[in-house]
Formats: C-alpha cells, sequence, structure tokens
C-alpha cells in the first residue's frame, strides 16, 4: 500500500470507523465477526450499523454548497434583520420586507436574530392610523386639578416615588448642576427620563406610551411627560461632570439609608454595549454577546460586594484611558466617603501594573489575575505535591476543594511585594493565578473572594435585561453616558422598593418590573392630596402587606400635597 493508507485502514474518528466498517461489509462482503474484529465492534453492532444505514438513519457527508443557514448567508440575513430594526419595523415586518428580498425568513427566525442581539420586543401597536400625542405640550402644572381623575396605563410607576424620594432625587438633580430649558427645570427633564428608564422603555424614542398618558405626567408635576423629541435633545446637553455629582450625591444617600457601605470592597468590570447602527464614531471592544471586535461603548461599572448594588458607572470612555478607570473610581469613593475604597476585585484585563503600583503606593487592596506565562507555569508544574495545599471551601457549587501555592514574589513596575496565589484542582487545565497586595488575608478566603466576582455578571447581566441597557439611545459615548448613569440609579430605586416588599428583597428589576410596576390604575387629585388606585393584581397582596394602603407620604415637588395608595375590589 502506499503511504498514507493508514487512514483507511486504521481510521481514528468514530465516524469514518463506522463508515469503513459499513463499506467492508457491504461491499467487501465481509461477515459481521470479521468486520467486528477489525474495528473493534461486536457482530451484533455490525449488524445494527448496517440496519440503521438501510433505513436512511446515517449520512456521513453532507452537499459542500452553502445553503440558506451558510454563514455568509447567516451573516447577510442578521445585518437585514438589523437594518430594518434600526427603522423602527416589527417583527413580521421584518419578516416579510427581508422575503421580498429573496430570502425567504420567518417571524420567529427573526426574533431569535435580535433576541441573541438584546434587542426586546416593540411595545404593542395601535391599529388604524399611527397614534399621535394630545397637542398638549410637557410644563409644569400651575394649577393642580383639584377634583380631576385619570385612567393611567402606567400607574404603576407611582409605587417608585417612596423610593425615589427617600433617595432625595429633587436635591440630587438639583446639586448635580443638570440644565434646564425655557420651559422645563432639571428635574422635570431628568425624573422624566429616570421614569423611560424604569418603565424599561428602553430608549427616549419609545417614550410615547408614556407622553401619552394623562396621569403620569403628574408624577413627576407636569401636565404631561414630555415627547420623545426632547427626551432626546435634553440628553445631548448633558455632561459628564453632572453625572458623576449625581452619581456621588447618590452614594452618599444610598449609605445614609443603609443601602450599601462599601466596607466589604468593590466589584469591578468592563462591558462593551454595541451599537446598532451605521456611521457612529465609536471605537471597537470585544463584545461578549457577539464573540467578536465590533463598534461598541465601553463602559466601566463598580459594585458594592457586600449588597451587590451597581454604586458607579463610566460609559465616556477611551482605550487609552480605560486602563486608569480603576483610579478614577477610587478618587470617586474618596470623595463619597472621605476614605480610600476597601479592597478592589478585578479581572487582568481591567488594568496595568503602572496602575496597580498606584494603587498600592496609596494603600488600596486590590485582588486580580495574573496572565499566565510559560516560565510561571513551568516553575510550578515543578513543584512538588508537598507545596500545594488542599483546602475545603464552604460555598456553593463546583470545585469546592482547591489546591493551592502560594508566595512571595515581585513584579516589574510594581514598587511593593504582591503574593502570588495559584490555585489549581478548579477544572482549569492550568493553575489559576492570583495576585494581591494582602498580605495576611488566609489565602483560601481570598480565592473564595475571587470568585464571588463572578455576582458581578450576574447582577450586570439582570441590569441590562431589565433596563434595556444594550439599546443605545445614541452613537455618542456621553450621551450612552446618561443611560447608564440612570440605569444605576433607576437600580438603587428598584432596590430601595424591594427591601420594602416581602420575600422579594432580592428580586430582579424585572420581576419587580412584572409583578407590581406594570400596572394600571386611577389617578384622582385631592386638594392636599393624589390618590392612586391601583388594579388589583396577583401580586397586590404583597404591596397590601407591605403597607401601601396606610401611606401619606409627603412629595417635597408636589406643592406641599402627599401619595396615597388604594386598592379597590373588582
Amino acid at each position: 500500500m502506499r503511504a498514507g493508507a493508514e487512514y483507511f485502514v486504521a481510521p481514528t474518528e468514530p465516524a469514518q470507523r463506522r463508515y469503513e466498517a459499513l463499506r467492508s461489509y457491504f461491499v467487501d462482503d465481509a461477515t459481521a465477526a470479521e468486520v467486528g474484529a477489525r474495528f473493534n465492534y461486536s457482530p451484533a453492532t455490525v449488524h445494527q450499523l448496517a440496519a440503521e444505514l438501510r433505513g436512511g438513519h446515517t449520512e456521513f457527508f453532507r452537499s459542500s454548497k452553502p445553503g440558506p443557514r451558510g454563514p455568509r448567508k447567516s451573516a447577510r440575513i442578521r445585518d437585514q434583520v438589523l437594518a430594518r430594526r434600526a427603522e423602527d419595523r416589527s417583527v413580521t415586518e421584518i419578516a416579510r420586507l427581508v422575503s421580498m428580498g429573496g430570502t425567504p425568513v420567518s417571524a420567529q427566525t427573526v426574533w431569535a436574530i435580535l433576541h441573541a442581539e438584546g434587542i426586546e420586543r416593540l411595545g404593542r401597536r395601535h391599529v388604524g392610523p399611527a397614534p399621535r400625542l394630545d397637542p398638549v405640550k410637557a410644563k409644569a402644572i400651575a394649577e393642580w386639578p383639584t377634583g380631576a381623575r385619570y385612567e393611567c396605563d402606567h400607574a404603576g410607576l407611582y409605587v417608585l416615588l417612596p423610593a425615589l424620594v427617600e433617595l432625595g432625587i429633587e436635591e440630587l438633580v438639583s446639586e448635580a448642576h443638570y440644565p434646564a430649558t425655557k420651559v422645563l427645570s432639571s428635574f422635570a427633564s431628568l425624573v422624566s427620563l429616570l421614569l423611560v428608564k424604569a418603565s424599561r422603555a428602553g430608549r427616549a424614542a419609545n417614550a410615547f406610551p408614556l407622553g401619552a398618558d394623562p396621569g403620569l405626567g403628574l408624577a413627576v408635576g407636569l401636565v404631561a411627560i414630555p415627547k420623545a423629541t426632547h427626551l432626546t435633545s435634553y440628553s445631548y446637553r448633558i455632561k459628564r461632570s453632572s453625572n458623576v455629582a449625581l452619581l456621588e450625591g447618590l452614594a452618599r444617600r444610598c449609605r445614609e439609608v443603609g443601602l450599601y457601605s462599601g466596607e466589604a470592597g468593590f466589584n469591578l468590570d468592563f462591558h462593551s454595549i454595541r451599537h446598532h447602527g451605521a456611521e457612529v464614531p465609536l471605537e471597537e471592544h470585544y463584545v461578549a454577546s457577539r464573540s467578536q471586535r465590533t463598534r461598541s461603548v465601553l463602559t466601566f461599572f463598580a459594585q458594592d460586594h457586600s449588597s451587590t448594588e451597581m454604586v458607579y458607572a463610566n460609559a465616556d470612555l477611551t482605550k487609552a484611558d480605560q486602563a486608569s478607570e480603576v483610579i478614577a473610581f477610587a478618587d470617586y469613593w474618596q470623595r463619597v466617603a472621605g476614605s480610600e475604597p476597601g479592597l478592589l476585585v478585578f479581572d487582568s484585563k481591567v488594568t496595568t501594573y503602572k496602575m496597580l503600583d498606584e494603587l498600592a503606593a496609596r494603600n488600596i487592596t486590590f485582588l486580580t489575575l495574573r496572565q499566565r506565562g510559560r516560565s510561571v507555569l513551568d516553575a510550578l508544574a515543578a513543584l512538588p505535591p508537598s507545596a500545594w495545599t488542599a483546602y475545603n471551601l464552604k460555598r456553593a457549587g463546583r470545585y469546592r476543594h482547591p489546591h493551592i501555592h502560594e508566595e512571595v514574589i515581585r513584579l516589574k513596575g510594581i514598587g511593593v511585594p504582591l503574593r502570588q496565589i495559584a490555585v489549581a484542582n478548579i477544572g482549569h487545565e492550568h493553575p489559576t493565578l492570583l495576585i494581591t497586595n494582602d498580605l495576611s488575608t488566609l489565602a483560601k478566603d481570598l480565592f473564595g473572594r475571587y470568585a464571588e466576582r463572578m455576582i458581578i455578571e450576574n447582577e450586570l447581566d439582570a441590569d441590562i435585561s431589565g433596563f434595556h441597557l444594550n439599546a443605545l439611545a445614541s452613537g455618542l459615548p456621553l450621551n450612552v453616558d446618561l443611560d447608564t448613569t440612570l440605569t444605576v440609579l433607576a437600580g438603587n430605586a428598584y432596590r430601595l422598593l424591594a427591601r420594602k416588599l416581602p420575600r422579594y428583597e432580592q428580586a430582579t428589576p424585572d420581576r419587580l418590573w412584572r409583578h407590581f410596576l406594570d400596572n394600571t390604575g386611577k389617578i384622582a387629585v385631592a386638594e392636599d392630596h393624589v390618590r392612586v388606585d391601583l388594579a388589583v393584581r396577583t401580586y397586590t397582596p404583597v404591596l397590601i402587606d407591605a403597607g401601601y394602603p396606610e401611606l401619606d407620604l409627603p412629595v417635597p415637588w408636589w406643592g406641599g400635597r402627599s401619595l396615597r395608595f388604594g386598592f379597590p375590589p373588582r
């Protein structure tokens, strides 16, 4: 036989081995026993393989001709779907238009593509001519309409008002020096944007249902919620300095009400938000949901480890300054709390050795990953088994029995000695390397602490899905920065609400929205209060148990009026 024949006579791949065995059985007329002895099958298995082939249940070769699901065609369909969605078209409209272009596609396939991109469904469309807003402009209420009653499709959002009052939202906006217009105050514009965010509408352009709701404007002290044109144009006037001031005031207030303290340290991470349009002045960043680098906005988040609450966000970042963002957060927390932040935990891509050296010089404790170089791995592989210590971690999940080796090392560019903790037996081919300037905490506790850092990804996912953070309103980072700031604010308000509801303390924003905020009701304006009668639903008893029927809360921006709730029977 010629060289290379062993590929056919001694196949190693299972599919090829079955093919050669069946060929020998059918073409060479070998017996089942002979075939089984040659290819390591039992005679019964050979007969079964032959029966499956005769029945048409075996396929070894597929056509190399690109079909509808070929990679190029799939990418082209995806691009067409995203382009049509950018035109605000529904799933069925997109499927019809793409099919008219010569590529048949179903509405379900269109929805699968949009869902994979993190794009939510559009709201329910009205039948008939496109609805239009009443010709009333958003403006402050000059004289409250005592005795007026409104049917409110978004009355459930009033359940969030006590949390906004507790956070002191009016003072926060005032102290952040947001811009105002000739007609609307900065408070009216920003809180209107916050209501759009809290309603999970995704972007300011989807604000029509709120602006068309005559009862919702009262929540902000307006005749009506501003239209999308105002909300969009207003967001472009906001400076990063105002967002930072709002976050600082929010953090101080959250510390006062006990929402978080920062004493257990912070988890830090980046998140790339892909833009679904074209011709935008954005850099390319790795987008995990697409597993590729593409035009996107790089955002930075800091999470309080103990409460899992987001405390800081920044979308005004570039590749050139992203490594210094960990220092910017340390400065931010110094202004908020008057002291350096506690333990900072992040992965190796968040910053550089130069920034680690600055953190160490400021006596800020950090815990991060070290990239695994070949020389380091070879040195660890040469260690005797006695150099590794086995631990039993009291935590849920797998890999509770790590093997740990630790040593004090020096890294170029960092002026202080660091502690390197190598962790094996956790499901990876090579040991995981942690480095820290904490020289006293037990190694197993530091490893457990880093493993807990993964909760920031869970919380980020909850915010992304709960507040549609991936649905960018703009391709400009400064504009997206307001979106991330409002996400932190809305998330804190949702959490304050959750703390008041029995058994909902750790509920996600999506669950809180579905159970309590996505509700209709009737608004009645009295001389000294506004009464919100919410429609009775499955989870209404939770609100009743939380004391909402007895609530009589003064709302600072209502001119001395208070908020009351009612739950009338159906």
